[in-house]
């Protein structure tokens, strides 16, 4: 059973642009989020990262969820896992 989805993406479709409202700017990174992380292009893009990139895009998603999710949260939402 998978763990990870991505309908939102698949189902979007407004436009994606940035700076036009709030509600666009999230769609859009959303979406873009979403296309990232798709698996052919990741095994594409990951070997070409240097060190700092690497670094840069863990960091910045460890931030993002430490600042933004409770501890349950994280287990509950990002590792999907029962934590009390």
């Amino acid at each position: 059973m998978k763990k990870y989805s991505h309908h939102f993406i698949e189902a979007y479709e407004g436009f994606t642009a940035f700076g036009w409202d709030r509600e666009t700017d999230e769609n859009t990174v959303m979406c873009y989020l979403q296309m990232f992380s798709d698996d052919d292009l990741l095994k594409h893009l990951i070997t070409r990262f240097s060190n700092d990139e690497l670094d840069e895009v863990y960091t910045l998603i460890n931030r993002l969820l430490k600042t933004h999710l409770t501890e349950s949260q994280y287990h509950r939402l990002f590792l999907k896992e029962d934590h009390p």
